[in-house]
């Protein structure tokens, strides 16, 4: 199949089908609507069903139930729906119920804006809902790595037995970029469902889909298991792009179109002698440790998001805070343009030279 040109939310949607999810339930939220709108009108004609639920906390219950099926399932809303979500998702996880959790971001706290954010990095990595577990996070930059990723999702929640979540801002659900959905992509070896909740007809003992453990050392156990998986998907699933890092001397992070933004910073910056580069997490958990051992050259680190700040804490922690770590941000909406960003990176950059960095 040649390129075709698409929104990001409905090539989301027309990923999800080709990943083989047949069973979508979700509420209609801006900036996302398209993707609900979209996996209506396409899932019936595959033999999927679509369900738009009474509520948020219902759409993430039903996945609940499809999940643990056996069946590839999914939702999605942006962020004050899937801050409702939460307490399900915590229930997928302590019940290792596989499914794809897409949250098109917009501004907050609370209903904020339909505009475009990357507020939710907190709730999304460490863990919105209760208990000792954790979601693996992708973050595409375009509207083919949207494709890329919601594939790949699926793929890992199947592998791992896990809730899998996809962050992307509003401007990727909105904008209209080519995709090719014929890429050649990795094949992991997935084992059969035999965990499933599907009926028996009496042929085996019945499987059980739940997260409830009223003994502490039957749960502590079983969230010793989950943290070995944890671990599991830590060594193996870390994603993430270095961009003209090898001579850098102040390197960007930055994820999502953010990155994009700061690529645009960092040709212009470039031209004018100056050496910088980016590391783009693609996964932000697990997050990208490994990538921060490969800026020999780095004396500072920028990181860019439409937050407050709110990635800088893991950035701290990869480079085991043995580089300074600096910030530029805008929240509510507002999105960095490369000449504001260009001008921070020029006066941190400049105070290195005087021998005053912070």
């Amino acid at each position: 199949m040649a390129k075709i040109l698409m929104k990001g939310n409905e090539a989301f949607g027309k990923a999800a089908i080709e990943a083989g999810c047949r069973y979508f339930f979700g509420y209609p939220i801006t900036p996302q609507s398209e993707l609900p709108e979209y996996l209506s009108r396409e899932l019936p004609k595959v033999g999927g069903a679509f369900i738009q639920a009474e509520s948020e906390l219902a759409a993430i219950n039903m996945v609940y139930g499809a999940g643990g099926s056996g069946v590839r399932a999914m939702t999605s809303s942006s962020s004050p729906g899937v801050a409702l979500k939460q307490e399900g998702i915590a229930y997928c996880a302590g019940a290792e119920v596989p499914c794809v959790v897409l949250n098109i971001m917009r501004g907050g706290p609370g209903l904020g804006t339909i505009q475009p954010s990357q507020s939710d990095y907190y709730m999304s990595t460490k863990g919105g809902g209760n208990g000792d577990y954790r979601t693996p996070v992708f973050a595409p930059s375009s509207v083919q790595e949207a494709v890329d990723m919601i594939i790949e999702a699926f793929d890992v929640a199947d592998q791992y037995r896990t809730p899998v979540m996809v962050v992307a801002d509003g401007m990727i659900g909105q904008m209209m970029e080519p995709v090719d959905f014929d890429k050649e992509r990795k094949v992991r070896d997935l084992a059969p469902k035999d965990w499933a909740a599907c009926g028996h007809q009496n042929k085996r003992k019945p499987n059980v889909i739940n997260s409830l453990y009223l003994q502490s050392e039957e749960l502590e156990r079983h969230n010793q298991h989950l943290e070995r998986k944890y671990k599991a998907i830590e060594e193996n699933e870390a994603q993430y792009e270095l961009y003209k890092t090898e001579d850098a001397e102040l390197v960007f992070v930055a994820y999502g179109t953010v990155s994009r933004i700061v690529k645009s910073t960092i040709k212009s910056m470039r031209k004018d002698g100056y050496k910088v580069g980016l590391i783009r997490p693609k996964t932000l958990w697990p997050y990208p440790n490994e990538a921060f051992k490969k800026i020999p050259n780095a004396k500072n680190l920028l990181v860019v998001e439409m937050s407050l700040g709110q990635m800088i804490d893991d950035v701290r922690l990869a480079c085991e805070c043995k580089l300074p770590v600096h910030f530029y941000g805008r929240s509510g909406g507002m999105i960095p343009v490369p000449s504001d960003i260009a001008e921070k990176a020029k006066e941190i950059m400049g105070e290195v030279a005087l021998g005053g960095a912070k």
